[in-house]
């Protein structure tokens, strides 16, 4: 899966850079509501457009790495995945739990949420989780529309947003929708996802870290619901997790349940930097 999936985002990347639109998919199994999102998403113009906005903000005047439809659709699917480990361990979900809703629902929620939680980028970079609570809270409503009924639609509104606003890395999460919402963005590391500023010109411990991540691997650990292992081509990548990844973790609600595991390949680590002058 993880391979297939990774051969899909090259090629997404490339259909980006070409202009061309990508479909935002995910796994849906026999989740009929998650399956309806995906479609609705699927058709909604104004989205895909507001992805773009954000990317243009992002990429084009920021310098900054992809934060439109492939970054989209990369957290969208890691955040599922941990969504479903944690749930097979009988990890309690916040809308199971608190409102007596399904498991589907949950994964409703994380989805949504991860196709939403970066509209606000479209306005300005800076406090991005705060723009795009109004924008999201509209797109949602749509999106839900014709998927639930009143109340129902409600609840999963509100999830949603939450898992919107803690995705900063400092804001407390109480769900573990949003709390798999907040580790899959952090998640979206590996080195092809940092070249932009890399390659700008923008050298610092940040762009040079990320690329220093190879591959991401998220699986059910041994004794542990959840291990994610992080393979480096060069130490310099241990930023990314020490610093990225492990905060926002932190601020999560399900730290006691994954497990990181970063290791450098068994091959000579890869030299990311020549001269560096200042």
């Amino acid at each position: 899966m993880e391979k297939e999936l990774s051969r899909i985002i090259t090629e997404d990347e490339q259909k980006v850079a070409a202009g061309e639109r990508i479909r935002f998919t995910v796994p849906a199994r026999h989740n009929q509501r998650l399956q309806a999102l995906v479609e609705a998403i699927n058709a909604d113009e104004e989205l895909y457009t507001l992805w773009r906005c954000a990317n243009v903000n992002a990429v084009d005047r920021n310098k900054m790495s992809d934060h439109g439809p492939v970054h989209i659709k990369i957290v969208a699917n890691l955040a599922l995945k941990l969504l479903r480990l944690l749930a097979e361990a009988d990890v309690p979900l916040g809308i199971v739990g608190d409102h007596g809703l399904e498991p589907e629902d949950a994964e409703v929620v994380a989805v949504l949420a991860a196709a939403l939680h970066d509209l606000g980028i479209a306005v300005h970079r800076e406090n991005h989780e705060e723009f795009s609570l109004f924008l999201a809270h509209t797109k949602a409503r749509e999106l839900l529309s014709t998927i639930y009924p009143v109340r129902e639609r409600t609840i999963v509104l509100s999830e949603v947003l939450h898992a919107i606003i803690a995705h900063h890395w400092d804001v407390r999460c109480y769900t573990t929708e949003a709390s798999v919402v907040k580790v899959a963005d952090a998640l979206d590391m590996t080195h092809g996802r940092s070249r932009i500023a890399f390659e700008s010109g923008d050298v610092n411990i940040h762009s040079v870290s990320a690329q220093a991540i190879d591959a991401v691997h998220i699986r059910k650990g041994n004794g542990i619901p959840v291990e994610v292992e992080i393979v480096m081509a060069n130490s310099a990548g241990i930023f990314q997790v020490d610093n990225l990844l492990k905060r926002k973790l932190r601020n999560s609600t399900i730290a006691p349940y994954v497990r990181v595991i970063a290791r450098v390949a068994p091959e000579v680590e890869r030299k990311i930097v020549g001269v560096y002058e200042m």
